[in-house]
């Protein structure tokens, strides 16, 4: 049943250049990875660069594992990653999917680059680095009935 007092929300189509600003301005996200043949979804912390999504991970994690082995699956293993700055209270905010070829880093000085723009976001050693190259990146916004995005959301 919909609240006939409540504001029309529209959803806006985002361009590739601002959904990665926009997930880049926040440090939460979820991979998205098959599993013996089944979706597995792990809540992770990010960071944008140059395009690319980077999570940390530990190296007994089973996306460390599948990213480990690339040649097993061409230029890497497909995952999506998926973040968002949502208000609970009024469902306008901002969504960013990233589909793409994942792998593992293991050049030491990019895995030590990695180690020192990305904390990990709970006390677990994390001594690996996985790299998303997107192929496709989609992002909505869900705005107000004037088009503008709430200010608490607008990232």
């Amino acid at each position: 049943m919909s609240d006939a007092t409540a504001p029309a929300r529209h959803r806006v189509e985002l361009s590739r250049a601002e959904s990665l600003r926009l997930l880049g301005s926040v440090s939460l996200g979820r991979v998205v990875f098959t599993r013996r043949a089944l979706p597995a979804i792990r809540p992770v912390n990010h960071v944008v660069d140059g395009g690319n999504v980077v999570i940390r991970t530990h190296e007994g994690a089973a996306l460390a594992g599948l990213a480990a082995h690339p040649e097993q699956a061409g230029q890497g293993v497909v995952v999506a990653y998926e973040a968002d700055a949502i208000d609970p209270g009024t469902h306008l905010g901002w969504s960013v999917v990233v589909t793409g070829y994942c792998t593992l880093v293991t050049d030491p000085g990019e895995l030590a680059r990695y180690e020192a723009l990305l904390e990990p976001w709970w006390d677990e050693r994390m001594d690996c680095a996985v790299l998303i190259r997107p192929s496709l990146v989609t992002g909505v916004r869900l705005t107000n009935g004037n088009g503008a995005p709430p200010a608490a959301t607008s990232a």
